[in-house]
């Protein structure tokens, strides 16, 4: 079997991985912020992470993952106070917006989905480790802070030059940028809106809430213990969300916090990257409304490499439901054959050495997928040459099982509307009478008709067969 390999972010190179303890991976993924639903960027990353959880298994090891779900911070505690809610009132019907629109686009389940507003006591244990430890201090505002100054490492995933940080500053916002790395807080102390909207807690310090940075830390290691075996996210969080939980979470134990961390690249809208404040903003929402199916964009995100920056392009997602439309052709095609050719196992066995030397290769789905449309073009000409062996026509079938339990390309089949069904079949019954009487204009119209609607029908000498494709 090849070796698995993975781009560590912190040594900047292709590494071999493997669990600590040779069995089950220790993962930890950022999660939605929940005030707002997930924009495509973030599922960008969601999907990564669900091919890497998903090849992480096809190795052969055990996954198991925490993907946090941050709902008390800056944003949310304004939402709440612009629409008069509390922040669990802003928060849960975007935690089950987030849960659909995952499942939608075939997203596997976590292990764990925290919610930082339940692991408190575990932060706040955190902090007081810190402050014993004197990496951590009480300011005048009443807020702790992390001196960076006192964790001589600080910096080295982000490759950050903290020669160039002022010492002694302190920064309390979620977010901010690469020229305002500070002392960054721990634990914020409570103002009014934040009482207001129930985001406080009692605290040895008063009563506060948590920043950001430290709710993952205190969740991940609740849940996995103190030493990960990876870490996954964004590539805007590696500064300084992940290189302050490096920070304040070896501060505090003294051992690594993930042995590898992987990020994946941005995806972009005409050339910017998509966020919220641009407003190019497109969710899950829009894709279903335009009859985007989660097979097609699971094709338009691994047709480029997780390290590459992807560029949303209408016409991509065109190509790519046409694409899946071919793999949902040709799972239908050979779930029906009766049996196949030694050349058809052949290509079977090419497409696992060639789906594995990829996939192990740091995730590299596109050429997983280019091998994968290569073995059905050539099953298809094999298909075609009428073979009647069952043991190539039984290996083609277990493998293009296991090469798509990974990519998840076969588009739906099961999910048309009852109303329309009725209505196709009612169509067909009309085009069927026109055709027997030999009025084609009005078999044509009808056609057309269903060609509007996303139905592909097709004439078999076993009646006419359809299916929704848009």
């Amino acid at each position: 079997m090849p070796e698995f390999r993975l781009y560590n972010t912190l040594s900047r190179a292709v590494e071999p991985f493997a669990p600590i303890d040779g069995e089950t991976v220790k993962l930890y993924t950022c999660g939605p912020t929940v005030y707002n639903p997930a924009h495509l960027g973030n599922f960008r990353t969601f999907l990564f992470e669900d091919l890497m959880r998903r090849v992480l298994r096809l190795r052969g090891w055990q996954v198991v993952q925490v993907m946090n779900l941050t709902d008390v911070d800056d944003k949310i505690i304004r939402r709440a106070a612009e629409q008069g809610k509390t922040i669990q009132q802003v928060t849960d019907p975007i935690v089950t917006i987030f849960h659909a629109d995952r499942k939608y686009l075939r997203i596997e389940d976590a292990e764990h989905y925290p919610r930082a507003t339940a692991y408190i006591p575990e932060m706040i244990a955190l902090v007081e480790r810190l402050i014993a430890n004197g990496v951590a201090y009480l300011a005048e505002d009443g807020s702790v802070y992390f001196a960076i100054a006192k964790f001589p490492t600080y910096g080295r995933l982000s490759r950050l030059d903290t020669r160039e940080i002022q010492s002694g500053a302190r920064v309390a916002q979620d977010d901010y940028s690469k020229e305002n790395a500070q002392d960054f807080a721990l634990w914020k102390a409570a103002k009014p809106e934040d009482e207001a909207c129930g985001a406080a807690w009692d605290s040895p310090w008063g009563r506060g809430r948590p920043g950001w940075h430290l709710e993952c830390s205190a969740m991940a290691m609740a849940l996995l213990g103190e030493t990960l075996d990876l870490h996954a996210g964004g590539i805007d969080l590696v500064f300084p969300h992940h290189e302050d939980e490096i920070a304040q979470s070896e501060a505090a134990s003294g051992k690594p916090f993930a042995r590898c961390w992987c990020h994946g690249e941005f995806l972009l809208t005409d050339g910017a990257k998509m966020a919220k404040r641009v407003g190019n903003v497109q969710n899950v929402a829009d894709l279903r409304a335009n009859g985007v199916s989660g097979a097609a964009v699971r094709h338009f995100v691994f047709s480029t490499h997780y390290r590459k920056q992807l560029n949303l392009a209408g016409e991509a997602l065109e190509g790519s439901m046409e694409a899946v439309r071919r793999v949902g052709d040709f799972a239908d095609r050979l779930a029906s054959a009766k049996g196949g050719t030694r050349a058809l196992e052949d290509a079977a066995d090419r497409l696992e050495n060639e789906v594995r030397a990829a996939l192990f290769d740091d995730l590299n789905a596109p050429n997983a997928m280019a091998a994968l449309f290569e073995f059905i073009r050539a099953a298809n000409k094999e298909l075609d040459a009428g073979g009647t062996e069952p043991g190539p026509l039984s290996r083609a079938r277990e493998v293009f099982r296991m090469v798509d339990a990974i990519l998840d390309l076969v588009p739906e089949r099961d999910r048309v509307d009852g109303g329309l069904a009725v209505w196709v079949e009612a169509q067909l019954s009309a085009r069927a009478e026109a055709r027997a009487r030999r009025d084609f204009g009005t078999a044509d119209e009808i056609r057309r008709a269903l060609d509007e609607k996303g139905i592909v029908i097709e004439d078999t000498p076993g009646g006419t067969r359809w299916k929704q494709v848009r």
